[in-house]
This record gives structure tokens, sequence and C-alpha cells, in this order.
């Protein structure tokens, strides 16, 4: 006998390899080319922007740390917004508003530069957070894989902004060196909505609405609560080292252009791991031993970079190691630990909101403090004292189980239309 689905979940569909689930695939590697690029293209051309709008350092400082904010503050309305209108259209939107901040910032007004920012990371939050929902309900067999791919497309698209930024500016000038990744953003807009309008016109449309009570709150699931703490500082060990690891190390002897080279060098180190981290996490049942190894490489790479700076590019293995491996981890738990794409749609937008807001303060605090001793022992310090926490969350994530929501009171219409296969 049958048994009849939980109240307010979707009945999972078998679905067949046809042409709008190979659409899919490619809205999916559409999106996540954008979800980085418009962020990694601007701090290689900081000192240029900084003449052209006449910027002063706060303003400078404002224009990086900006778009990580943005991915938090925004993040938490991507649930709300998909079960109003559907995850689909919700992701052509955000491609939209992707390419019209891009546009934006091309005008040559600190206002616009700025409000593009916002627009941007704003689009980049909502794609963000709903990636993992889309790939757990239209490729539910695929989670690891499919999240492994995205995180590799992600990174490599990310690297190639910045490296190709300056080259695009000396060629062309600023406006082109921005404006060229409105064009992705607007091609993979106009892939969505297509998915959209389909999610909307299916013949299995009609979903129950979920009785009172059905869906509850992950407030209150510890669980969530340990995803969203390791997400976040993971995040901002991503972040603070990016900022502050060519300062650190040209302090400790290296040439500014051997800087610049490690940190690119620590992101190529992460490029296959964005792959294999999570096609074995999904494989395991128990993630624990990922969670010791990444804590393993962080201690040795951020303690040898207080010991012995000279010793730089053995540090950018070991950070490559542990930080390409940490954040597709947790990306990946975010589906591990959910029992329906609604409910991982929901835990990465409250994920993602605790994450990066924690994150974007991170970079600030590092430079405050090494201000204040005049040296980066005692920041280097903290990072390691943060492991501690960061590990403890990450060993509570990866074990087995799946969140568990309080009931609620009120009604709430389903999260989104299944795409037709």
């Amino acid at each position: 006998m049958r048994r009849p689905a939980g109240a307010g979940e979707h009945v999972a569909r078998p679905r067949s390899a046809g042409p709008a689930t190979a659409w899919a695939l490619v809205g999916l590697v559409l999106l996540t080319i954008n979800l980085r690029a418009a962020i990694t293209g601007i701090p290689p051309l900081l000192a240029e922007l900084r003449d052209v709008f006449g910027l002063t350092g706060v303003q400078v400082g404002l224009l990086t740390t900006l778009p990580v904010l943005c991915l938090g503050v925004f993040a938490s309305l991507a649930p709300v917004l998909a079960r109003r209108f559907g995850a689909e259209a919700v992701i052509a939107g955000a491609l939209m508003m992707i390419t019209v901040g891009i546009v934006l910032r091309v005008v040559a007004e600190p206002i616009a530069l700025f409000l593009g920012t916002v627009v941007a990371g704003a689009g980049i939050a909502l794609g963000n957070v709903l990636m993992p929902s889309i790939i757990k309900r239209v490729f539910p067999s695929r989670v690891g894989s499919l999240t492994g791919l995205t995180m590799t497309v992600m990174a490599a698209s990310g690297a190639l902004a910045a490296g190709i930024a300056v080259p695009l500016d000396q060629a062309g000038g600023w406006r082109l060196a921005l404006a060229v990744w409105a064009v992705p953003s607007l091609v993979a807009a106009l892939v969505w909505g297509p998915l959209a309008l389909r999610a909307r016109t299916a013949p299995d449309r009609a979903v129950r609405t979920p009785p009172a009570g059905a869906e509850g709150s992950l407030l209150r699931s510890p669980l969530a609560w340990y995803i969203a703490a390791f997400m976040g500082l993971a995040s901002l060990m991503f972040y603070v080292l990016m900022s502050w690891f060519p300062e650190i190390m040209r302090d400790g002897g290296h040439s500014p252009a051997a800087a610049g080279m490690m940190v690119s060098s620590m992101l190529v180190v992460g490029l296959p791991l964005g792959y294999a981290v999570p096609v074995l996490a999904a494989r395991l049942r128990d993630q624990r031993p990922l969670v010791a190894g990444i804590g393993a490489t962080m201690v040795i790479g951020i303690g040898g970079m207080a010991v012995a700076p000279s010793a730089g590019w053995v540090w950018v293995v070991a950070l490559g190691i542990g930080t390409g491996s940490a954040f597709p981890l947790a990306y990946t738990l975010l589906n591990l630990r959910s029992p329906s794409p609604s409910v991982a749609a929901r835990l990465s937008g409250m994920a993602q909101t605790a994450g990066y807001l924690l994150a974007g303060f991170g970079p600030l605090a590092i430079g405050v403090l090494h201000d204040a001793t005049g040296g980066w022992n005692v920041p280097l310090v903290l990072l390691l004292v943060l492991l501690i926490p960061k590990l403890t969350f990450g060993f509570l994530a990866a074990r087995p189980g799946h969140v568990q929501t309080r009931p609620v009171e009120k009604r709430e219409v389903p999260f989104t239309q299944p795409m037709p296969s």
C-alpha cells in the first residue's frame, strides 16, 4: 500500500532526462556563472575607480564590503519570494537584477556605482539561496555531483572575473571591464524566463496548500543554527584571507607580485576541491571526517603564517585546501540536512543570512585589530581561536540527520510549482 505524502510536501516524481531537465541543467550552470563575477571583478579595479569617482578611503572600504553584506541582508527574502512567485521566477528576476546592477555601475556617478552594487548583490543573494533547492528538487539523485559542479563553476568564474579585469581595463577602459559581465547574466535571465513560465503552466501545477501547522520554523532547530554558524565562520575565514593575505605576505618579506600570485594560487588549489568535496560528502552518511581534515589544514596554514611567513607557498597550499573545502561542504550540508526542497530553501536563506552578515564584518575587524596592535600576530591568533567554534559547529552540523521544524499556526502557500520534465 502506498504511503501518503507528508502534509504539505510534494510527492517526489521520477524525472526523465528530457528537454526541460536538460534546459534546467543549462540554466543552473548559467546561474552559477553569475554568482561571483560581479563581486570579484571590482577589487582589481579599485585604484582606477577611486580616481574616476573621487572616492575616499572609507568609500573604497564600503565598496568592497557592501557585496558581502548584501548577500546576508537579502538572503532571507529568497524563500519568501519563492513561495509567492515560484523559485524559477525569482531566479529569473534575480538575474535581471544582476544585469541592471552591472549596467548601473558604468554610469560615472558615485551613487550609481554604489546603487548598482546593492542591486547586483541583492540578485546574487537570491540566486545563492535558491540554487540548493533547485538542485534538490529537479536533480534529487545528483545532489553531490551538481553541487560540486556549481561550486567549481562559481569559483572559476569568480577567479576569471578577477583575472581579466585589469586586461579589459587596459584594452577598453573601466566601463568595459565592469559591463562585460552583464552579457552572461542577461543570457542566463533569458534561459530562466521560459523555465519560470513552464513551472507556472505545467499540467501538474496543482499542489495542495499545506494545512495549518504543516510548515514549521527553523529558528528553534539546533541543527539549522549549527549549519548557519559553520557556514558563517567558513565564509569569514575565506574573506579575511582574501582581503589580508597579500598584506601579511608582503610584511613577511615577499614582493607584492609574489603576494598577489599567492592569492590566485590559493584559489586555484581550491578549484578541484569545490567539485570533489560535495561529491564525497553526498556519498558519506557522516561528514565529520571531512570537517576534521578541513580543521587540520586550516591550523597548519594559519599557524604557519604566524610562525614562518617566509614559507608562504607552503601555507598557500594548506589554506587553499582548507578554504576550498569548507564552503563547498557547508553548501552541500544545506541539502543533505534538509528533508525537502522547501526546507532546503529556507535553511539556505537562514544560513546565508547569518553567515554572510558575520563574514562581512570579518575583514574589517581583522584590519582594526592589526592597526591597534601594529602587527599580524594577534589577528592570526584570533583566527586560530575562531577555528575552535568553527570546527565545533562543523562537527555538530556534519552528524547524520535532518533539521526538525517546529509547528506554526498559520497557513502557508506551497514553496514552488514542480518543474515539468
